[in-house]
């Protein structure tokens, strides 16, 4: 997996969300639960997993709104983060965190009712084994993130050290056919990437956000978007 002894480090775990969801960062994590959520909920009562995990912003998250949820990464340093923060949210006892592979997850078929990851495939170096581990441990949902290969994530990609893994729609499509599963739903989102937000102010963000997802709403809208959600069944 590209990064995975940089993901590690745990001065990255602890400066972690603080230089990417503060500023204008917070309209990318603010999107990204609204993703999770809309494409998992109701989540009471739900046996849940979320792989690769990190900091625990969806975990707890999903705690909160009544999931039992497991956390799996394979950092250590993240994982201690996360569960820094379930106890900071009251929901420590009612969630779990753990270390382990995404290629080989440790759980039987069918074991939850949902498996999300978010954050995590355009890091991956085989997609599709992780994505039909995910099938196969899913009675249900599967719930996953993507930059798309034809946007301006392409510009930004060359300004990072380690780059990303972009996907077509039609690449993804077929990634889901392989896995075993059917497509619910996908949404595209931010023209401009990730990177351009958080290095943003609030004030300025924001009226900058208003003109993006007015683009957004237009017909070129989902063939110029940055970000890719997509919401399958087993």
């Amino acid at each position: 997996m590209k990064g995975q002894e940089w993901y590690q480090a745990a001065e990255v775990a602890e400066e972690y969300e603080d230089k990417r969801f503060s500023g204008g960062g917070r309209l990318i994590d603010r999107r990204e639960k609204r993703a999770v959520l809309d494409a998992l909920a109701p989540l009471d009562g739900k046996r849940v997993l979320e792989v690769a995990c990190g900091t625990g912003r969806f975990t707890v998250l999903c705690a909160q709104q009544g999931a039992d949820i497991t956390g799996m990464d394979i950092s250590a340093a993240m994982l201690q983060e996360g569960r820094a923060k379930a106890r900071s949210a009251g929901v420590a006892d009612t969630l779990e965190f753990m270390r382990g592979d995404a290629a080989r997850l440790p759980f039987p078929d069918d074991y939850f009712d949902a498996v999300f990851a978010m954050r995590f495939f355009h890091l991956a170096d085989t997609p599709a084994k992780f994505l039909s581990e995910m099938a196969r441990v899913s009675k249900d949902h599967v719930f996953f993130d993507t930059f798309k290969r034809y946007s301006t994530r392409v510009a930004y990609n060359w300004l990072l050290p380690m780059g990303s893994r972009l996907y077509s729609n039609a690449e993804v499509e077929d990634l889901l056919d392989s896995a075993g599963l059917t497509l619910r739903n996908a949404e595209h989102d931010f023209v401009l990437p990730y990177g351009f937000y958080r290095k943003l102010p609030s004030w300025l963000a924001d009226p900058i956000r208003d003109a993006d997802l007015a683009v957004g709403e237009t017909p070129v809208g989902d063939a110029v978007a940055s970000v890719s959600y997509w919401h399958a069944h087993v």
